[in-house]
């Protein structure tokens, strides 16, 4: 029984940390590829693209200068 319930714990957490684990790609105007941490999350009141850098950095970026953003 222990055996079962230890196996299924560590089944959860592997399932729970691999969806925090996505990372995306901000493609911008000019053809620069920032790669981020997480998702980047938009401010509507400023039209400023927040994401964390692949160093562990806050950054925004114009909303106006990003062509795309992708998973990867």
């Amino acid at each position: 029984m222990k055996k079962m319930l230890m196996m299924t714990s560590a089944a959860l957490l592997v399932f729970g940390l691999a969806g925090c684990a996505s990372d995306y790609v901000i493609s911008t105007k000019d053809g620069n590829m920032i790669l981020t941490d997480g998702k980047p999350k938009l401010d509507k009141s400023t039209g400023l693209l927040s994401y964390t850098d692949e160093q562990g950095n806050e950054r925004q970026i114009n909303n106006d200068n990003v062509s795309q953003v992708m998973e990867r």
